[in-house]
């Protein structure tokens, strides 16, 4: 059993249960939780819209399978495909941010 009395911090936390920045348990880590966050957003202003999946799939020139994967937060996601989901679905958007 893991150890947690010496974790103050939640990065601490990551870091334990992850690894450090950069390795590939945390990159793996990071992207999944990277990408749930753009499924819960995707959910969110496709709701907000009253759009069902299939509706949203039809305006962004995309498959409703794609719209439930996305939502789903399964698969890669190409930027272009997701741009276009928010823009041209969903009249919202984007901006990219790195750090």
């Amino acid at each position: 059993m893991t150890d947690y009395k010496e974790i103050k911090t939640f990065d601490e936390l990551i870091e334990k249960e992850h690894g450090k920045i950069g390795s590939d348990s945390r990159n793996e880590y990071e992207e999944g939780a990277q990408m749930f966050i753009v499924s819960e957003m995707l959910k969110e202003a496709r709701k907000t819209a009253n759009m069902t999946q299939e509706q949203l799939a039809i305006k962004a020139g995309t498959k409703k399978s794609y719209i439930s994967k996305i939502e789903n937060a399964k698969g890669n996601i190409q930027l272009s495909t997701l741009i276009r989901i928010f823009e041209k679905g969903l009249n919202k958007k984007i901006g990219l941010t790195f750090l």
